[in-house]
């Protein structure tokens, strides 16, 4: 059975027709890790606001500042800005060329969409050829920041590379998306809310 026309009258279903089904497991399976992990991520705030409010008061209000709350809150806020990145680029969050995308009509953003994904993909390929060697130096010499409360940040390190594969297998599940349902960019549903 073919789809319905595009547009608010057919809300959103995961059971695009359109779709081959292995196509439909694969975006589902990976937007939901994307989605769990970020939804993990985002437990990271509440570490980092409290240090940072530490920080804050000894500073300014006990004129004592700690050597190493401003470093911890870094430390901990690179793993929740580079584990967000996915899920962002599913919920279309990342910046983005708006006036450019609102100027055509829904055929043209379709095939600057299409066009879109291989970039950053091949973005991800590119950066994750030189992360992983970063990575792995980083964890054979047991990599520390070097400040005098010097933690060791080889950990952080590690979540270069993990965000990199996050970040391609969404573009990619993206992409194939486009590829396969015709009114990826043009119907109402809450995850694309990009309506022609």
């Amino acid at each position: 059975m073919r789809r319905a026309a595009c547009g608010a009258s057919r809300p959103f279903s995961s059971d695009r027709d359109d779709m081959p089904i292995p196509v439909k497991i694969l975006y589902e399976a990976v937007t939901a890790l994307n989605r769990s992990i970020f939804l993990m991520a985002s437990l990271l705030m509440f570490v980092i606001v409290p240090v940072m409010l530490f920080a804050v008061v000894s500073r300014y209000v006990f004129n004592s500042p700690s050597s190493w709350a401003m470093e911890l809150a870094t430390l901990v806020f690179g793993p929740y800005f580079l584990l967000a990145g996915p899920h962002l680029l599913h919920e279309r969050g990342h910046v983005s060329l708006d006036l450019v995308q609102h100027a055509v009509g829904p055929k043209v953003r379709r095939i600057l969409e299409i066009i879109n994904y291989p970039i950053i993909i091949a973005f991800c390929v590119i950066l994750l050829f030189y992360a992983v060697p970063f990575a792995r130096q980083a964890l054979e010499y047991g990599e520390t920041s070097y400040s005098s409360w010097n933690p060791p940040i080889w950990p952080i390190k590690l979540f270069v590379p993990l965000a990199l594969v996050l970040l391609g297998l969404q573009a990619t599940v993206e992409w194939l998306r486009l590829i396969f349902d015709p009114c990826a960019l043009t119907e109402d549903h809450p995850d694309h809310g990009i309506a022609s």
